[in-house]
């Protein structure tokens, strides 16, 4: 196979979206994030505010900004109030050639498309929906502030955060709430339509120095429209932009120092903890506890908040926000955390409240009812995301018992399921027919429900996924600090292993949990896709040294050029360069020999 090894400029006439060098692309970006960082953490206002206009005007972050919003972001085929969508390479290229030569100061905004998601209370909760040009311009200057502030949040705070989670939160609570500890009443709080009524006022003034702040504040006071009516917003952030969850962070950030929280370093721990007499904060975005010695100090929150949120504009929520003691515990971030009494000491625990195992099961049932009639394979490839995905979110905290029940349940309705699908079959037919061993060698249970037609697809049992303490993020570390890249790494690798399956473990160690096509951390927002490095259509085989993960638009990528320079969809220049060679595709050394030849792919600079 003949490669052409020229690199083309991006500022050529025109580009190819399918050979774009996102590895060079996201490096540039990363590395300028890495700079704004550095230069905040050192006091250097004048170079922030330098590197943020050279963020804005990169074409690597206009690129990046493009595939996010178009390729990789799950509302990707949402479109706003012009109705305009960009789901094709095509269509990505076009936008690119527009927007190029952007000027931020001279965008005109356009106002958001309102619609409603319901809450779990029956509610209903709005979402503005920015047009995609809109969404890509946010996105960039998103990638310019977001480095500067995270040299500035509080180390409590965890929501909308890069490589922070809801289980940081939750052990940095267990840490907090450890039996050892004097702070047993808790502040349960929760801002009253948080995004909707933050202070546009408060936000610009936490951003007077950025460069463009006048764009942020168009887009704060753009409007809405709801059944063909606009609407202006005088105050809040709508729900849905790209840069709405950075504004809302920035808008509550200063929660510890208002309410004197106190930290001090332990040398033999080297670690930062939290000053004996001082309370304790965990905030996720709107949702936050405050953890109080007293039920007089829990108490008097409500009235030491007043100042925090006449600044921003607003109230807690009635409903949600109480004084509440650990031993009657508390629900947060779908999680119940409470202490118990045994054998005469403390012991907290950690477990999935009943209104997330309540959610679980309307999942599950709702597959169940949806597939009725269908295949079992189908049924079995609708449940096991379902099954998997809520099992390592549980299995961080105390959730044995509850993964046992929850088998229990889809058991009940497995029988029944199979019962109304063969009405006049013997139970015994049935047995022998959709119950099999497992054929991986995990458990010893011979009633696996197993599709008829293929005996590798196998329902997933709850109960083999295990049980594995999480490790809280280090106090105030950020991606963006270029000295903790290795500390990432480590726990990108962790956060793999701890939420996949063996063969994906596998997988991602070969590649050293990186994708091949960016270079990127396989960890991220993105959704993973195996791929066979020598494909099947040729004599590939499904064997581990054949096999990759990539991220979906990288694994997109990948195909378009296949094709490109292998000659089709048939792939018959493939088949003569294995020939060639006199190397067999369906060996290891068939597939190092793919590799070898990815290497020659022409993909286009950026900057």
């Amino acid at each position: 196979m003949k490669y052409t090894k020229t690199k083309v400029s991006a500022v050529s006439p025109r580009i190819n979206w399918n050979s774009i060098s996102w590895k060079a692309v996201m490096e540039y970006v990363k590395k300028l994030r890495q700079r704004i960082f550095r230069a905040e953490q050192l006091g250097q206002h004048r170079k922030v505010r330098k590197l943020q206009r050279l963020m804005i005007r990169s074409k690597s972050n206009l690129l990046l900004s493009i595939r996010k919003v178009t390729q990789e972001n799950k509302g990707k085929r949402t479109a706003g109030v012009d109705g305009y969508t960009a789901l094709t390479p095509t269509d990505r290229e076009k936008l690119y050639e527009q927007m190029k030569t952007y000027n931020l100061k001279s965008v005109k905004v356009k106002p958001v498309r309102r619609t409603y998601i319901k809450k779990k209370n029956g509610k209903l909760r709005p979402l503005g929906i920015p047009i995609i040009r809109d969404r890509i311009y946010q996105n960039i200057v998103k990638n310019a502030l977001e480095p500067q502030w995270e040299t500035k949040f509080e180390p409590n705070s965890y929501g909308f955060r890069p490589k922070r989670s809801t289980h940081d939160a939750i052990a940095n609570l267990f840490r907090k709430l450890s039996c050892k500890t004097k702070r047993k009443w808790i502040f349960e709080g929760d801002f009253k339509g948080c995004f909707d009524n933050l202070s546009h006022e408060h936000i610009l003034a936490k951003i007077k120095s950025f460069p463009n702040k006048r764009l942020i504040e168009k887009w704060l006071k753009a409007g809405y429209i709801d059944n063909n009516t606009f609407h202006e917003t005088e105050m809040g952030t709508p729900q849905g932009g790209v840069i709405s969850p950075l504004l809302a962070n920035i808008a509550l950030h200063g929660m510890e120092k208002e309410l004197g929280v106190q930290y001090q370093y332990k040398k033999s721990e080297a670690r930062h903890t939290l000053s004996p007499k001082s309370i304790g904060i965990v905030r996720y975005a709107d949702d936050f506890v405050i953890i109080c010695h007293t039920q007089e100090q829990a108490n008097s929150m409500y009235e030491k908040m007043t100042d925090y949120l006449n600044k921003r504009q607003l109230s807690l929520s009635i409903e949600k926000t109480k004084v509440t003691h650990i031993e009657d515990g508390f629900d947060f971030l779908g999680f119940n955390i409470r202490q118990y009494q045994k054998n005469k000491n403390n012991i907290l625990l950690i477990k999935p409240s009943n209104n997330s195992v309540k959610k679980a099961k309307a999942s599950i049932k709702d597959v169940f009812t949806k597939k009725k009639g269908r295949p079992i394979g189908e049924l079995i490839m609708e449940l096991n995301p379902i099954i998997r995905g809520t099992g390592y979110y549980w299995n961080k905290v105390v959730s044995k018992r509850i993964f046992s029940d929850m088998d229990n349940y889809i058991w009940k309705k497995t029988v029944k399921f199979i019962r109304q699908l063969h009405p006049k079959k013997k139970w015994n037919w049935k047995v022998e027919r959709y119950f099999k061993p497992d054929h991986n060698g995990i458990s010893q249970n011979k009633w696996i429900l197993t599709d008829p037609n293929d005996n590798k697809n196998q329902i997933t049992f709850m109960s083999w996924i295990p049980i594995e303490r999480y490790t809280m993020v280090i106090y105030n570390s950020s991606p963006d600090n270029p000295k903790l890249k290795q500390y990432f790494e480590q726990r990108d690798e962790k956060e793999f292993n701890a939420n996949n399956v063996l063969y994906k473990q596998k997988i991602a160690k070969s590649q050293k949990y990186k994708c091949r096509i960016c270079k990127q951390s396989l960890i991220g927002e993105e959704k993973l896709e195996i791929n066979h490095i020598v494909p099947e259509i040729i004599g590939g085989k499904s064997h581990y040294y054949n096999l990759e993960l990539l991220h979906t638009s990288c694994h997109i990528q990948h195909h378009k050029l296949l094709e490109y320079y292998g000659g089709g969809k048939q792939y018959n220049k493939v088949k003569k360069f294995f020939k060639k060679h006199g190397v067999d595709p369906s060996t290891k050394e068939g597939t190092n020999l793919m590799k070898k030849s990815f290497k020659k792919f022409t993909y286009t600079v950026t900057e």
